[in-house]
């Protein structure tokens, strides 16, 4: 039996916690997952991991041989990845996820680009604003919004989200269009909150090269983009949006940018992938060219 597919197998039950989850990820029946395991296990002639019919875990000989396994799987794919570079081919599966908004509003409509440039990329895109664990889901890469949480993923900037205030011009008939920012704390406003956290996000405005948090009537929060739109649109009250989602409904006038004198802020796009995976030829070109199309979008450029 290959010892690199044993050690493989072993370092992928160790950060899973689950053969099942292991096999799945390897794309191996976890008969033969377990039976990597027990083998290595016999090789070394030592108990690497602790089973029992609820969980795995890890014993001390086999923290400390994860601890070194990791590190020469990482080196063997580093080595192979500089000694090809220059012909490797970007394909094979690559597995996705990216939030619904900028996936229908941005990504998507590119692919033919992509598609055409990468032939042999056989691509699955997750539309999603849930957390993922690109582990136990077997995703490569993911595009997120905001400022990474998750120190055991790698995070690659790959672009600024711009962000607006707009109302309904049916909204402002009835309350009026704020003309200075503390004007906010008289207004409805609909606003974002974190599925992952529950945390709402506030309304921040940036005024002479200074961000800050401004109050309004928290009227509605909604942990979804589109549907923050459809508030807007309903004229529920003033709602911070991503310019690429409003700027054809600014440019038909069914809404109106609010305190335009006052910037809105904007948030990082990052590419995310695991820590402790070799980033290969598939997942470096999608990183790649989703840098180079947020960066000629002009979906995410400012609206003025």
């Amino acid at each position: 039996m290959d010892r690199f597919d044993t050690m493989l197998a072993f370092t992928r039950v160790v950060e899973l916690e689950s053969f099942t989850k292991a096999a799945m990820s390897l794309n191996l029946p976890k008969t033969t997952v377990s039976a990597q395991v027990l083998a290595l296990e016999k090789r070394l002639r030592v108990k690497l991991l602790h089973r029992t019919t609820r969980r795995i875990s890890v014993t001390t000989d086999g923290a400390a041989y994860y601890e070194r396994a990791i590190r020469l799987l990482n080196e063997l794919e580093e080595t192979e990845a500089a000694l090809n570079q220059a012909t490797a081919t970007a394909k094979g599966r690559l597995r996705v996820d990216v939030p619904t908004p900028l996936g229908r509003l941005v990504i998507i409509p590119a692919l033919p680009e992509f598609l055409k440039r990468y032939p042999e990329i056989q691509l699955e895109i997750g539309c999603d604003d849930r957390p993922i664990d690109l582990l136990e889901e077997g995703v490569d890469c993911v595009i997120r919004v905001g400022h990474p949480l998750d120190s055991s993923l790698v995070a690659r900037r790959v672009g600024t989200m711009q962000f607006l205030l707009v109302a309904s011009p049916a909204y402002l008939q009835t309350y009026g269009n704020p003309g200075h920012a503390d004007d906010l704390q008289r207004h409805q406003a609909v606003h974002f909150f974190s599925s992952k956290t529950g945390k709402v996000r506030n309304f921040t405005l940036e005024h002479e090269g200074v961000t800050q948090e401004v109050a309004t009537i928290r009227k509605l929060a909604i942990n979804n983009g589109d549907a923050i739109v459809a508030a807007a649109l309903a004229g529920i009250g003033i709602c911070q949006l991503p310019t690429f989602m409003v700027q054809n409904y600014l440019g038909n006038g069914q809404l109106e940018q609010v305190l335009s004198d006052y910037p809105a802020g904007s948030l990082p796009l990052n590419a995310l992938y695991p820590q402790n995976r070799h980033l290969s030829s598939k997942v470096r070109a999608f990183i790649e060219w989703v840098a180079e199309l947020f960066a000629e979008c002009r979906l995410l450029q400012n609206s003025d």
